[in-house]
């Protein structure tokens, strides 16, 4: 029964997904907060414009881990992706993880028909099934591979079916999908490996919450979207 259910999501997903920037169609901005073992850090938020046939998305990440009023993590992060006709054509971020530079540049080659990147923990090309890793769009929940927008990284995923939950998120009770998102390659180093969980509204497919464990619990949890 349950690998029913998963099939049937699946199928269902995949029809929504081939036009999952126009689902969002209206959308003004999405504001995530990022939480540390149930406290409050910082923030994702993105935001959208739109233009003919352009759809334009600005994420501003910030947030810090303090130790006795040392900062011991951070991240400040920028970054930009545009589509055409439903299709991801760039995307560009700088981000400074504990003041240290990193970054992406990608654009899509039309000529070899794959995405360039340029970051600064992989140069080269990948197959347009890859999708950056933002919570703001539930086509991760599909591809077969990530992108890092913080360096550039890309692996292999593996997305498994959880189940129904209800969760309740600043005083709101959702009806929501559980997905698990993990590392293909089992043997990467612990730190390296994708490992979240992530719950999907269903009434309309925004990603709820996120959930991952290094170095703490960590949470984004979707506030508020106009």
């Amino acid at each position: 029964m349950k690998r029913y259910i998963y099939l049937l999501l699946l199928i269902f997903f995949t029809s929504e997904i081939k036009a999952h920037t126009s689902h969002y169609e209206g959308l003004m901005k999405i504001n995530m907060e990022v939480f540390r073992n149930g406290k409050l850090i910082g923030y994702s938020n993105y935001f959208f414009s739109y233009q003919n046939d352009k759809l334009t998305v600005k994420n501003y990440t910030q947030f810090k881990v303090k130790l006795l009023e040392t900062t011991i993590f951070s991240i400040s992060s920028e970054a930009i992706e545009e589509y055409k006709d439903n299709k991801l054509v760039s995307f560009k971020s700088i981000t400074f993880q504990n003041r240290k530079e990193k970054y992406v540049k990608l654009n899509y080659d039309k000529e070899k028909q794959k995405f360039f990147i340029n970051g600064s923990s992989y140069k080269g090309f990948v197959e347009t099934d890859a999708i950056v890793g933002n919570w703001w769009n539930h086509k991760i929940l599909k591809a077969k591979k990530q992108i890092s927008p913080i360096s550039g990284s890309v692996k292999e995923q593996v997305v498994k079916y959880i189940g129904p939950e209800n969760i309740n998120l600043y005083g709101k009770n959702y009806r929501t999908d559980h997905f698990k998102l993990i590392s293909k390659n089992k043997d990467l180093p612990k730190n390296k490996k994708l490992n979240f969980d992530i719950w999907i509204d269903k009434e309309n497919n925004f990603i709820l919450k996120v959930a991952y464990s290094r170095m703490g619990k960590w949470e984004y949890r979707l506030k508020n979207f106009e």
